[in-house]
């Protein structure tokens, strides 16, 4: 380790806390000596938050340090027997939240005997109720346990108001630890071995400049009028140079989210230009001349100016219009595109690194942001640029398909669609993240020819260039990984990024063999250089804002959980009867028999803990028992039961008729059945408003949704409708409803909805795929047990003929609707009437060997 890292491990080691690193700094290899210290059978300490390469990536470099035991995974297909049997060998585990807060609630894990918790991209507990609730539970059972929290996220602890020490409270921490890049521990470390770096500014042609300057003064004129139409808003982050930062899309959604029902269309349709003129803006210097064109017609539909708000109109759209069309042919009005700048660049640092290299099968490292670029440079480098820009003409241009670009423009959801390119070469088979070539000389000059990736370990004369996404298959670890496996002299950096520049920084100062040769590829004076800047002065505020909270901070006395008093921990049981009695009879005190009341309890569906409304419930005091349930999600009292929906899962339940299937059987075994609909209280709720219902719905269809709802209130006068503006009522609802009743009983519950002699042992079948059965047509709460026991696996089941389905689901009406949702050929949506029938090779894709049953000694 460096000795930054070193010291950043030492720290939250000794005293628990919150490690915020800056992004690229090495966080994960903190992590993972923090695991090497406890991988021990004598400790048991649990890992939640983290991603499966995250996991790939610690246990594979434990291995190789030759650490025993290894972490384990425990994951949905691990039966309830071998976690308890896990649990009890200790050492490190890589646990779920939604598994570790049942298995925390049944008891199954010996909560005291927990060393500690590690916590991941801490920045989403507040988002992420499961691992609040399962670390509220550790620490009202585990007083002695530590809790060590880590993120590299440093702007989403800026937005709200005292978010940092909210997230601290949750976490149960008391410190916090700051790593900026500008950290001077960081800084000594970092420029002790500094790479060569080669900055190539590469001008922009006169004609991708004058797009720029287009789209910056219709970026412009957006923002303004955005401004102009909301005065009231406060959009003091929501400018020009914001808008070139990969940030700007969470600027629009935490400004506009609480707002948008409010907002006016042309409003909404601003935003939605805004997102269109970015995404422009960016494909200008990532795209070549053809490609852009061919995204840019898109926009010059009638029905897109009809839709827009009015930015086509502008003079600077007419410029940008005829300039990307100009860019394809030359003077003589030939097919002649022009080329991308910094295609040249690239192939002179290529040529200059083949003549200076005195080594034998040299290894360049070209690094990219997206995989289409990577698939851009393998062609350009083997076909030619010429060769590269006639196809792709050919392709995009003469033969193009007509492409809708009909969207719903008031879509809520204020998120940016970083896939820059929908239109191109989606179908294209090697849309790889990295590909290999080698460098040869011969009369033409350097030619380039594309090998296995295998090739990398042969020894060859030539140089060897391997072309690689930053982020190979969206794994942030895999550039780290891929320069301590290649170990390259050389690094071309074909696009600008923050975090590749300091992890590339750590690599040369820890594990590289050689001094690094970087070439630093940009634009000069462009947008892309803007950008890159703007990250790194946004960066430096954040850390400057932290470090400013840190300073007047006031953590509370007991904030770790491990006093009594931590107010976190308290639970809202009520006004106890001594706190009744007046000042003077204060000497009284009851036994404590007398005024003890039973505890409330909710029995919860399994499936239920992916939501907000558990947590809440045990926050008010409520016990919660999580079972898995065939009528109801929530069992108030013996007589009460309840369905939570949302508002899409309602009416996507009215239309497939499952609700009536479950209004059925509520209404069969209850006296009380309700249905719970939550709404968001912030977002306008009207179930014939187009926010809540898909885009290509007609006015009809929103009717026979009202129609439905309708209906099933008249089939069921004892059914209950109660409407929730969020999770919190729901909880305070469920309060005031269990006052005064009897406790539900969980035996009871759990055999509601099964025929005689049935029993659902969650010990025996594998919950995914039960719960992926009850889904399928056909697939009811009477036969799904039968389809479970009888049934081997999924593949099996689709080799069963409709006789076979009849014996195992006892109803032939059932049996055939099945059968039919498993073997039914269907035609594409978009080409009904001509295409040919698509397969369902998706489907049998998915249906792998998993069993229905766990296959250990118990379930035998």
């Amino acid at each position: 380790m460096l000795p930054y890292e070193n010291q950043m491990f030492l720290d939250v080691l000794h005293e628990d806390g919150l490690v915020i690193c800056a992004k690229g700094l090495g966080l994960e290899t903190v992590i993972l000596n923090i695991i090497k210290v406890f991988c021990d059978p004598g400790n048991l300490v649990l890992v939640i938050g983290s991603s499966s390469p995250e996991e790939d990536f610690w246990i594979t470099q434990l291995k190789k340090d030759g650490i025993k035991p290894l972490p384990k995974i425990l994951s949905a297909d691990t039966s309830i027997a071998e976690r308890e049997k896990i649990y009890l060998q200790g050492g490190v585990l890589f646990v779920s939240s939604r598994i570790l807060v049942v298995d925390l609630l049944k008891h199954r894990i010996p909560t005291p005997q927990i060393t500690g918790i590690l916590v991941c991209r801490a920045h989403n507990i507040l988002e992420s109720c499961q691992e609040a609730f399962a670390l509220r539970l550790y620490r009202m059972e585990n007083k002695t346990g530590f809790i060590k929290a880590f993120s590299a996220s440093s702007q989403t602890f800026t937005y709200g108001f005292t978010k940092i020490e909210r997230i601290m409270k949750t976490l149960f921490v008391p410190k916090l630890y700051l790593w900026p890049r500008f950290h001077l521990a960081v800084k000594s470390s970092l420029d002790k071995i500094n790479p060569e770096v080669i900055e190539l500014h590469v001008e922009l042609t006169p004609a991708m400049m004058e797009i720029q300057t287009s789209l910056l003064d219709l970026i412009n004129y957006s923002i303004k009028e955005l401004k102009r139409l909301n005065p009231s808003l406060d959009t003091e982050e929501i400018t020009v140079e914001n808008s070139l930062s990969k940030c700007f899309h969470k600027i629009l959604q935490t400004q506009l989210n609480p707002i948008w029902h409010r907002l006016s269309s042309t409003t909404k349709q601003l935003v939605s230009d805004l997102k269109l003129l970015r995404n422009l803006m960016i494909s200008v210097t990532s795209l070549d001349s053809v490609r852009f064109q061919s995204m840019l017609s898109n926009y010059s539909s009638v029905d897109y100016v009809h839709r827009s708000s009015g930015w086509l109109l502008l003079d600077a759209a007419e410029t940008l219009f005829i300039t990307a069309k100009r860019r394809l042919f030359n003077s003589k009005k030939e097919i002649c595109p022009e080329h991308n700048p910094k295609w040249g660049g690239l192939t002179e640092i290529l040529k200059e690194i083949g003549q200076s290299s005195k080594d034998n099968g040299e290894i360049v490292l070209v690094l990219v942001q997206s995989a289409k670029t990577c698939c851009q440079l393998k062609n350009l480098l083997v076909q030619g640029a010429d060769a590269l820009l006639l196809n792709l003409y050919k392709k995009h241009i003469k033969d193009k398909p007509i492409i809708s670009t009909q969207k719903d423009t008031t879509n809520e959801e204020l998120e940016v669609n970083e896939n820059l390119n929908n239109d191109e070469e989606l179908d294209e088979n090697d849309l790889n993240n990295c590909f290999t070539l080698t460098q040869s000389k011969n009369e033409d000059g350097l030619t380039f020819t594309e090998c296995a990736n295998e090739t990398r370990n042969e020894t060859l004369k030539e140089p060897i260039i391997v072309l690689q996404q930053y982020k190979k298959d969206g794994d942030f670890l895999s550039l780290p990984r891929t320069l301590r496996e290649l170990q390259p002299k050389y690094i071309v950096m074909y696009d600008a990024n923050m975090t590749a520049v300091r992890q590339i920084e750590v690599f040369q100062n820890s594990d590289a063999k050689y001094k690094l040769v970087v070439y630093f590829l940009i634009f000069g004076g462009s947008t892309e250089e803007q950008a890159y800047l703007t990250t790194l002065r946004r960066e430096k505020l954040l850390f400057d804002f932290l470090i400013k909270e840190k300073a007047v901070m006031v953590i509370p006395k007991g904030q770790d959980g491990k006093d009594e008093d931590c107010p976190e921990l308290t639970r809202d049981l009520g006004v106890h009867p001594s706190e009744m009695l007046d000042d003077d009879d204060k000497s009284y005190k009851p036994d404590e028999k007398h005024i003890k009341k039973d505890t409330p309890k909710v029995i919860v569906d399994m499936r239920e803990f992916r939501s907000d409304l558990p947590v809440l419930l045990h926050r008010r005091g409520i016990d919660i028992e999580p079972i898995t349930l065939q009528v109801g999600d929530y069992i108030l009292t013996p007589e009460m039961c309840v369905e939570r929906k949302s508002i899409d899962d309602l009416i996507g339940s009215l239309k497939s008729g499952r609700l009536y299937h479950q209004a059925l059987m509520m209404c069969r075994y209850y006296t009380k059945p309700i249905l719970l609909i939550e709404f968001d209280q912030n977002k306008p709720f009207d179930l014939q408003g187009r926010f809540y219902l898909s885009k290509d719905m007609t006015t009809s269809h929103r009717n026979d949704i009202t129609s439905k709802l309708q209906l099933l209130t008249l089939h069921f006068p004892k059914l209950r409708l109660v409407w929730s503006p969020s999770p919190f009522a729901t909880a305070e609802l469920f309060q005031e409803l269990k006052e005064g009743k009897s406790q539900p009983i969980s035996s009871e519950a759990g055999a509601v909805g099964l025929e005689a002699g049935q029993n659902f042992d969650e010990e025996i079948y594998n919950a995914i795929i039960k719960d992926f059965m009850s889904k399928l047509p056909g697939v009811t709460t009477q036969n799904i047990l039968n389809v479970l026991n009888k049934g081997q696996s999924l593949t099996h089941m689709l080799k069963m003929s409709l006789q076979e389905l009849k014996t195992i689901t006892g109803n032939s009406q059932d049996a055939e609707t099945l059968y039919n949702a498993l073997h039914k050929k269907l035609k594409s949506t978009n080409e009904q009437s001509s295409a040919k029938p698509q397969s369902n090779k998706g489907f049998r894709a998915t249906m792998n060997k998993k069993r229905f049953k766990h296959t250990n000694s118990k379930s035998k």
